[in-house]
Order: structure tokens, then sequence, then C-alpha cells
């Protein structure tokens, strides 16, 4: 017996842990119902990211599931605060158990 599966965009927000607030109040005021706060550790274009002092060059991965009009809407938020901050947003279709 299968179980049926919900569709939905999963929305992967990786940036400067500075914007964690500012990226929660965006996902409150688009109405998003979850999201899932993960501290992240790495390299890009803005340089190493390593986390080894809190609050001093580290990063933050913020996932959440939305719907595609809101995955659009929220990265037309999301491109402003990329004039001033590292901060990447991807997103992909996925199906699971979700709501």
């Amino acid at each position: 017996m299968s179980t049926p599966l919900t569709s939905g965009v999963l929305v992967t927000m990786i940036g400067e842990a500075v914007l964690q607030d500012r990226l929660i109040n965006l996902l409150t005021k688009l109405r998003v119902s979850g999201y899932t706060i993960i501290p992240a550790q790495g390299a890009g274009s803005h340089g190493r990211r390593m986390g080894d002092m809190a609050g001093y060059n580290t990063n933050i991965e913020i996932k959440t599931i939305v719907t595609p009009e809101i995955s659009t809407q929220l990265f037309e938020d999301l491109k402003p605060l990329q004039s001033n901050h590292a901060l990447i947003a991807f997103r992909q279709t996925v199906d699971g158990l979700f709501d």
C-alpha cells in the first residue's frame, strides 16, 4: 500500500548568521508554516566561513518547503539582501510527507 505524497518547493538559503532574524521575519511575513535552521561552514566567493567564533564569520542554512508562488516571492524579497551580505538561495521541487 503506497502513501500519497505531497508536492512542494524546498527553498534553501545559506547566508551570514547576522541575517537570521531578518530571514525569519521574512518567512513569518510570507506565512511560511515552518523552517529549519542549521549552522553552516564552508567557502565560496565571499571567503571561508568556518564558524570558529560565535557570531563572527559564521553562516546559517535555512530550509523551508513552500508553494511555488511563495518561493517566487521569497526570492524577490531575498535579492536586495545580496548587495550587502553573503547569501545564496536555491529551490527544488520535492515530494514527501509534509503538509
